[in-house]
């Protein structure tokens, strides 16, 4: 050992009772050239549990959230004090990971809450999507009603520039039709008319280009509806127009699914059944579709959320179930059970961890590091 070596791990020995053993021991490895660079750890996937709301979450309903960059906001129907709905108020909330804090925001104005609500960030206000259309301004804490959107909506997707929807329906019917919101101009206006099939539970994502919609191709009462209908098309704002796409298995989308763009495919997990799924991947480059691993049985997909390498699939229900598939192995792999169980559940992916809100609370999931 060099005389300049023993200076070094003379000083480390003194290290070592004043920052702790195991410190300097790891620099004690680097100095005298034993171990070379220490590999990091990996993380194992985790869940944990989020703090308690500035509102009961037990009995909430029609829970919708959208992540601003920096905050999970959270808005909600509250049974009234009978249990029921009749006396029931909207509640709102912004979740702030950093500090594992939660502030209260005004309620949104009251709307009927039969209607299927959804919310999107526009990079400066929520838009909400139910009976009726409202905007919150977190910063300011203030909501404002939105003209009324011609169409009702299945499926939700912000373009960078607008808010679209299409597809949905209500008691017995499926739409075929959508609409789009521009903030800037605070105007709707009416999709050209798509040669899909009508959907009440579109799947679709916004790649970057184009608005992707998969349909089932079945009707509310399980007809198929004629092949002349497209099961599969993508929409162009730039333009305003639908091109038809190659059409999935329809037994495999019998029952919906959801969907999520990895960068260069669609992604979707598919229900055939109560208890069996299917995963498959369109490819638009080339328009065709192909079968990857099958998912466990028993998955009830609530939402799927692509994590830069994986994709991450949340099953919905008082049993709440997380998967993982990996293309490059082309397996899945069951997730640590949720802390906590619940219905009516909200999912939302930040970009590095998937934060769930249900009636019986919340809960942050970490996936493993590589």
């Amino acid at each position: 050992m060099s005389p300049a070596t023993e200076s070094i791990v003379r000083k480390l020995v003194v290290l070592a009772t004043v920052a702790g053993l195991g410190s300097a021991l790891a620099f004690l490895l680097v100095a005298c050239g034993g171990g070379g660079t220490i590999a990091a750890r990996s993380r194992p996937a985790s869940w944990e549990k989020l703090p308690a709301a500035p509102f009961k979450a037990k009995g909430l309903a029609g829970l919708t959230s959208a992540w601003t960059g920096k905050e999970l906001i959270v808005t909600a129907v509250q049974p009234g004090p009978d249990g029921t709905f009749i006396n029931s108020k909207d509640v709102a909330a912004a979740y702030d990971p950093s500090t594992r804090s939660w502030r209260r925001l005004p309620a949104a104005p009251k709307m009927q809450n039969y209607c299927r609500q959804d919310a999107a960030w526009t990079g400066s206000q929520m838009v909400l999507w139910g009976c009726g259309q409202a905007a919150l301004d977190p910063a300011k804490g203030a909501w404002r009603m939105l003209p009324k959107a011609p169409t009702g909506h299945g499926f939700l997707a912000w373009t960078g520039s607008e808010l679209v929807g299409w597809g949905g329906g209500c008691c017995g019917d499926a739409w075929d039709g959508g609409s789009a919101y521009d903030p800037a101009s605070n105007q709707w206006h009416t999709l050209a008319r798509s040669p899909l099939a009508p959907a009440q539970g579109p799947m679709g994502v916004w790649n970057g280009h184009e608005l992707i919609v998969v349909v089932s191709g079945y009707s509310p009462d399980d007809k198929p509806y004629p092949a002349s209908f497209a099961r599969t098309a993508a929409y162009d704002p730039a333009t305003d127009t639908w091109r038809r796409l190659a059409a999935p298995l329809a037994s495999e989308l019998r029952y919906g699914g959801v969907a999520a763009w990895d960068g260069h495919e669609l992604l979707v997990v598919g229900s055939k059944s109560a208890r069996r799924q299917a995963l498959l991947a369109f490819n638009p480059a080339t328009d065709r579709w192909h079968r990857l691993a099958q998912p466990p049985r028993g998955l009830n997909p609530l939402g799927a959320f692509w994590t830069g390498k994986r994709l991450l699939v949340l099953g919905g229900d008082e049993a709440l179930r997380a998967l993982v598939y990996d293309p490059k192995t082309d397996r899945w792999t069951a997730l640590p059970r949720m802390p906590l169980l619940g219905s009516y559940e909200t999912a939302t992916w930040t970009g590095h961890e998937l934060i769930v809100w249900s009636s019986a609370g919340g809960a942050v999931f970490t996936p493993a590091s590589d």
